[in-house]
């Protein structure tokens, strides 16, 4: 039997796997939120979330992987006590980071268009209005759009058929280096932009009145919470495997609790310098940093635009968005890759080739729901909202819960308590907080689980509230 790949340094495996979570919620999603909820008060609360709810499935996700040493398509399988089907969730498993890919591509497909455009100088001389009209275009082009979500496809499996020390580790290390380091350097320029202290102030004094009650002046602490748990929960991409992967390919020299820390440190990092970016800049300028798509590729062209050698640091930061969307696409890759491996026993050669026409094609319909099929709606939403629905309010809280249960319940029916602590506590650093298992094996489940139904209530309430009389 194939001896299983290694990453070559703790640094590697550190970096991707946080590269793996650090994605555009990170830069979009995170700063509107806390800048929406009360700056620094809210951050508070996000971190406590963080490390009761996120970091404690990361170390479970990282133990699964460990253990079995395979994808999450076989790890299961590999632990699991005789009879037991929770092995049925890795084709779930499997199907969400195919779904991710599907979106994703397009998305990277369109930073890498707009870093070309930001650099050639396209947007100069364009209000709101044209720089939103420049996006349309862009969208309505599928040509383009085709050409740009091919090559992020190619070269994503093109780092992946290096292997993993050669390809996924160099690259994603190199990537995630220049990340690091664009974002000091675009946040000390955004810092020191004139009118740039209103921003900060907006950022980080916590303001209590707004963690508490919003605009309309009603009460909605219990809002507020429920935006930090779902942050801390999502924004490390778990339940679908995407980090047991990158455990199945480390040692026993680390405890894992440790490991979730470093990668929760720096994903946090990352998204909270991604707000000393974006407001200071939005308040120079007096632009509103919306959230969403509109911010990305719309609002901050123009910002950038109004800013004294904004052609150089808006091809900075779209570079740096680049480089975050490719450290998620490539690191998605390899999981995708280790399954078909994995399961059927095949070369990472062959595996690269038919996932590189696979993703491709399965990458196409979110496309053309852009522009072609944009007249397409299922459950009252576009293919490419529809996809990110799949996975962001379906199959990461689910899975997550399925991690939880898979190592928190008695070994007779599941891997067990006893053998995921042996497991997470192998080698230096900090001990999984052991003492703590009625919290993960009863509460933080149902944590989970209303994150998933209050998920479901945000999207369709519009539909839901007639049909209980609160139309």
């Amino acid at each position: 039997m194939k001896e299983r790949e290694t990453f070559a340094s703790r640094l590697g495996f550190v970096l991707i796997s946080a590269g793996c979570a650090i994605g555009l919620g990170n830069v979009w999603r995170f700063p509107y939120i806390v800048g929406q909820y009360g700056g620094a008060a809210f951050v508070l609360i996000y971190l406590v979330f963080l490390v009761i709810m996120g970091l404690p499935i990361m170390a479970m996700e990282f133990a699964v992987g460990r253990a079995s040493r395979k994808s999450i398509i076989v790890s299961f399988q590999q632990l699991e006590p005789k009879g037991t089907k929770w092995h049925w969730y890795g084709w779930f498993g499997m199907a969400g980071n195919y779904l991710l890919m599907m979106f994703y591509t397009t998305i990277a497909g369109w930073l890498m268009l707009y870093f070309f455009k930001m650099g050639m100088g396209s947007f100069r001389g364009l209000d709101t209005a044209g720089v939103g009209e420049a996006f349309s275009a862009v969208q309505a082009n599928v040509g383009i759009q085709v050409l740009f979500m091919g090559i992020v496809v190619v070269l994503g499996m093109l780092v992946c058929s290096r292997g993993l020390k050669n390809g996924v580790e160099k690259v994603n290390k190199a990537m995630m280096l220049c990340l690091l380091a664009l974002l000091v350097v675009l946040a000390i320029r955004a810092v020191t932009l004139p009118g740039a202290v209103e921003g900060l102030k907006f950022y980080l004094v916590p303001n209590f009145q707004n963690l508490m009650y919003g605009p309309d002046g009603q009460f909605r602490l219990g809002e507020a919470v429920y935006a930090a748990m779902g942050q801390a929960f999502f924004t490390l991409s778990l339940g679908i495997g995407a980090m047991a992967i990158f455990g199945s390919y480390i040692g026993k020299e680390r405890r894992l609790f440790g490991e979730a820390i470093s990668v929760g440190i720096l994903d946090t990092c990352v998204a909270f310098v991604a707000g000393l970016i974006i407001f200071p800049s939005a308040f120079a300028f007096g632009v509103n940093p919306d959230a969403g798509p509109t911010l990305i590729f719309v609002t901050l062209p123009n910002v950038f635009n109004a800013m004294p050698g904004g052609r150089l640091w808006g091809a900075l930061f779209f570079l740096f968005l680049f480089f975050a969307a490719l450290s998620t696409v490539t690191a998605v890759f390899e999981n995708i890759l280790a399954c078909w491996m994995d399961k059927w026993g095949i070369s990472r050669g062959k595996a690269v080739l038919a996932n590189l026409v696979l993703i491709f094609l399965l990458s196409l319909p979110c496309l053309l729901g852009n522009n072609l099929w944009s007249g397409v709606k299922l459950l009252g939403m576009g293919i490419m909202d529809f996809e990110d629905f799949l996975v962001s309010n379906n199959l990461l809280p689910i899975g997550s819960v399925i991690y939880l249960l898979f190592c928190c319940v008695s070994s007779k029916r599941a891997w067990g308590y006893e053998n995921f602590l042996q497991e997470a506590d192998q080698g230096k650093g900090i001990r999984f907080p052991a003492l703590f298992r009625t919290y993960f094996t009863y509460i933080l489940p149902i944590i989970v689980l209303i994150i998933f139904a209050v998920g479901y209530w945000d999207k369709f309430k519009a539909v839901l509230m007639p049909l209980f009389g609160m139309g």
